[in-house]
């Protein structure tokens, strides 16, 4: 008898654009191998080399974690559910400063609140007593920002380093047009006090690293991870160990997010969910597979209500849970978590000081990618080639819908989920230029050619945004 398997969003392009499948199999094993079989694109995003899960994708069984049992002999019956969850980049009272007043402007104010038995004034002062950092003021950090703001959040600090982009405005709702080619920092502290000057805003124009994380956890109750990259997620999720700070964790992807609360003294850590990172470029960013702009305010507000719950020290946190939302089918679905008692954050106590993240998630510093390798070309050497007249096959491989944004003369689409099945419409002979948004998807796009045979490759460094950005600046960017 099949069961079903629900498919998440980043790996439905691999398996024919289906959100679940009926799969046969007698154990959680035999049917993830059945599955891999019947969809080959999706083996190597499910098993290693050595044909073991992957240890950033998870196996629920009816939304139990499974992950700590022998999961692949997990025997199957009539009418059971599997779920592959992959990584997509509290539970305490907080620490809080010695007790507080309520203006009588704050009372109007928070009027709401105070009638509330949950809230009353005891928890409107824990409101104001408290202290939260938000980990970047873009998608998820806007609608958490105005929301512990006017919820009455006493101090909120926020930690950015990028200015407002035209791009950033369809889900960014701290920002306005005005505010674009400003520091977000900015535009976040001027929102932020229109909608509540009783709050302090703490700003720190800086990249959250291992240098600096631990210190400016130690000045906050609760930290709020909305950020959009695996290095950073890690980064924050050890520091949060360390700190003994809960982490508000969010991430999102198209249509889909999810939610928890990691580093509890009683609960599992962002570790226990994902022991490691994907490789760089299997799980694209929202720059390269996009996000429904409504997504991380939804999101984003969750963070929000957690980190009140958490002030307040009432209701049932996140904590152990993982919240999944599917816009798409307007669903939430929640997945019990365990703590895995050989984590090295929370579990085995290895992590005893924080690492080099990027290293850890195998990213490559910006300084040591800035040169050109023999299988990159630069927009200012293709657009030479070209203007000699030299024979070059350009290859796009994004997708239909970014293809119709914009392109480059003469290229030919093969999205990069459809390259194994389309490569015959290759020739080994030509001289082939890949490109895509901007650079990581044509770069495993080469890496896939090249084992395939292919020698003549070239990866369009910085993708159809460097071309826009320094030979067409016609050519709209997005």
């Amino acid at each position: 008898m099949p069961k079903r398997v629900l498919i998440p969003t980043p790996l439905r392009q691999y398996a024919g654009k289906n959100d679940s499948l009926e799969v046969e199999g007698k154990t959680v094993g035999e049917l993830l191998s059945n599955l891999a079989s019947q969809y080959g694109e999706l083996k190597n995003h499910l098993f290693n080399e050595e044909g073991k899960l992957r240890n950033f994708v998870n196996i629920y069984l009816n939304d139990e974690d499974i992950r700590y049992l022998q999961k692949e002999h997990t025997p199957l019956k009539e009418g059971d559910v599997v779920s592959i969850v992959p990584s997509i980049a509290g539970g305490s009272s907080t620490t809080l400063q010695p007790p507080v007043e309520l203006s009588n402007e704050e009372i109007r104010r928070y009027s709401r609140h105070l009638i509330m038995p949950e809230v009353a004034m005891e928890g409107q002062k824990k409101l104001k007593a408290a202290s939260v950092l938000l980990i970047g003021a873009g998608g998820l950090g806007s609608p958490s920002a105005l929301y512990l703001a006017a919820a009455g959040v006493g101090r909120i600090g926020i930690v950015d380093f990028d200015v407002v982009d035209f791009s950033n405005l369809q889900r960014q709702i701290l920002h306005s047009t005005d505010d674009v080619g400003k520091s977000k920092l900015d535009s976040a502290r001027e929102r932020i006090r229109q909608i509540n000057p009783n709050v302090q805003v703490d700003v720190y124009e800086t990249r959250l690293s291992s240098q600096n994380a631990l210190k400016l956890f130690k000045e906050y109750d609760i930290i709020v991870d909305g950020t959009d990259n695996f290095p950073t997620r890690y980064l924050v999720n050890d520091a949060c160990v360390l700190s003994g700070k809960p982490n508000v964790y969010g991430s999102i992807f198209r249509f889909e997010g999810q939610a928890s609360i990691f580093a509890a003294s009683d609960g599992p850590c962002y570790r226990c969910l994902y022991p490691e990172p994907p490789p760089p470029g299997l799980v694209p960013s929202c720059a390269e597979g996009g996000v429904l702009g409504i997504l991380p305010g939804i999101v984003g507000t969750i963070q929000a209500a957690e980190t009140i719950k958490l002030i307040l020290g009432t209701g049932e946190p996140l904590v152990g849970r993982l919240l999944l939302f599917d816009a798409l089918q307007m669903k939430f679905r929640e997945l019990k978590l365990r703590k895995n008692p050989e984590c090295p954050a929370c579990g085995t106590h290895e992590i005893q000081t924080l690492i080099d993240y990027e290293q850890f998630c195998g990213v490559v510093p910006e300084q040591e990618s800035a040169g050109v390798s023999p299988w990159e070309i630069t927009p200012f050497e293709l657009k030479e080639r070209l203007d000699r007249g030299e024979k070059i096959f350009v290859l796009d491989v994004r997708e239909p819908q970014e293809y119709q944004i914009c392109r480059l003369p003469g290229s030919y689409l093969i999205p990069l989920g459809e390259l194994p099945k389309r490569v015959h419409e290759l020739n080994s002979a030509d001289e082939i230029v890949i490109h895509c948004k901007l650079g990581s998807r044509s770069a495993r796009a080469v890496e896939f050619l090249r084992q395939a045979g292919f020698r003549k490759l070239k990866n369009l460094k910085g993708g159809i945004d460097g071309w826009a950005q320094y030979i067409d600046p016609n050519l709209p960017r997005y």
